[in-house]
């Protein structure tokens, strides 16, 4: 009796579909500043690294990222890089820092300022791809800290994004690592203009190691052979290109 009871439970497992790997969602928040307001900057560093950071830590917020422009357009700007494991997790967090105190004052102190502290603020939701699940923080160097590359891709419809998300997984994202670029997210846009599209970062040692990274993949034969696959040339699937050089700031988890 025993024996078939075990035999009937090996089958009723072996017929369950295997367990789905939770894919995760990240909040990309920009804030925009002027260039003759300077010290915008400075005051949105410090209330998004004294802050926001640790009472977002708090929530169970993170990986978290905070990141100046280098060279992008409309610079400056501060990007902040929130994930969640899943937006009931998201749901759950948000209502943990409306109740946070220490925050709930922060934040207030934040906005009392007439001089405000940055001109409007974008935010964008991204789900994270099937095949990259969640953010990889990644090794920060000894000293200093990466230089980090944000790209975002259009598409004309929503087959031809899905279509490019699925072209990471099959081989594009294995090429990347291989080459040098060092992956930390890849997600597709849920809220935020010009949709359909993605986003992406992935990070280098240093400017120098970007154009080696950048000239390796273009060179690499299985690279060649992937975007040469009837339907997934460029042409076929992305309608623009957008990207912006990023170093980490105060607070940032990635760096």
């Amino acid at each position: 009796m025993l024996a078939t009871t075990a035999g009937a439970a090996a089958m009723t497992a072996a017929a369950q579909p295997p367990t789905a790997t939770k894919t995760g969602f990240l909040e990309l928040r920009r804030y925009q500043m002027r260039n003759s307001k300077s010290n915008q900057v400075t005051r949105t560093t410090d209330f998004v690294s004294q802050v926001y950071v640790p009472a977002a830590r708090r929530a169970g917020i993170g990986p978290i990222g905070v990141f100046s422009a280098v060279i992008a357009p409309e610079s400056p700007f501060l990007l902040v890089v929130s994930s969640y494991p899943s937006l009931a997790g998201m749901q759950t967090s948000m209502e943990k820092l409306a109740r946070d105190p220490e925050y709930v004052k922060g934040l207030a102190e934040f906005d009392a300022n007439p001089d405000l502290p940055y001109i409007r603020i974008e935010n964008t939701l991204l789900r994270c791809f099937d095949t990259f699940p969640s953010v990889e923080k990644g090794k920060a160097p000894a000293t200093g800290t990466r230089v980090f590359e944000l790209r975002t891709y259009e598409s004309d419809n929503e087959t031809t994004v899905k279509r490019k998300i699925k072209m990471f997984g099959d081989g594009e994202l294995a090429i990347f690592r291989r080459c040098g670029l060092q992956p930390v997210f890849f997600g597709e846009a849920l809220t935020g203009p010009n949709l359909p599209r993605i986003t992406y970062m992935v990070g280098y040692e240093n400017m120098a190691d970007r154009e080696k990274a950048w000239a390796a993949f273009g060179s690499d034969p299985e690279w060649q052979k992937l975007k040469a696959t009837p339907g997934l040339s460029d042409p076929d699937i992305v309608s623009n290109i957008s990207n912006a050089i990023l170093r980490p700031a105060a607070g940032s988890e990635i760096r």
